[in-house]
């Protein structure tokens, strides 16, 4: 194993899960500029402190919060895909995030892999794409596919489910903390990326 990359896992597991959005990809900055364009035109402030607390949940589930929390009535479907949309535009500024990239690399072919993800399928197969590596997982579950969502386990039990390798088995990679809490909710061990990954600022 590299020892010299941090992402690399301490020991052996049966399956590996990863997170897709500021996991796989360095998207978040980029989710933070399309969140900002779209709920300026609703008048609702998202701070980025804020943005980053709630990586993981869906997008539906952040407007309909921020919209009460703000004391405007915001159509929670249309909002959303606004924002995913302005996301699709930026991307062409998609990176992966290499030292992920390495672990999911190295151990393609010999274990199971999968995404679980609390993103929208269209925009979590769009960045796997992008980036040339959505034919290296045996499944890969987003928001759709379960009705609890980060921070509760569902996702990554399907996952698990799915590979058929038990919960206990397999490692998880993530970035947030809804995330982390659902990875221990699951009965996984997890790698925090935010130990040695900073997401790099969209700058236009």
């Amino acid at each position: 194993m590299n020892h010299s990359n941090p992402a690399f896992p301490k020991r052996t597991y049966e399956a590996l899960i990863f997170d897709c959005d500021g996991t796989l990809t360095d998207s978040m900055p980029l989710h933070f500029v399309a969140w900002s364009r779209a709920l300026s035109r609703y008048g609702v402030h998202f701070p980025e402190e804020r943005f980053y607390a709630l990586g993981g949940m869906p997008s539906k589930q952040i407007v309909s919060l921020l919209a009460a929390e703000h004391g405007v009535e915001v159509d929670a479907h249309t909002a959303a895909q606004e924002k995913e949309s302005l996301f699709t535009d930026l991307l062409q500024h998609l990176a992966p995030i290499h030292e992920v990239i390495e672990v999911a690399k190295h151990f393609r072919g010999q274990i199971p892999m999968a995404v679980a993800s609390g993103g929208y399928r269209h925009i979590i197969h769009q960045q796997l794409e992008q980036i040339g590596i959505i034919d290296w997982f045996q499944t890969i579950v987003t928001a759709e596919d379960t009705t609890r969502h980060k921070p509760d386990p569902d996702v990554f039990l399907l996952a698990a489910e799915r590979m058929g390798v038990r919960p206990e088995a397999c490692l998880v990679y993530e970035d947030s903390s809804l995330g982390i809490q659902a990875a221990d909710a699951a009965g996984m061990d997890h790698i925090d990326i935010r130990t040695f990954y900073q997401p790099k600022k969209y700058v236009e």
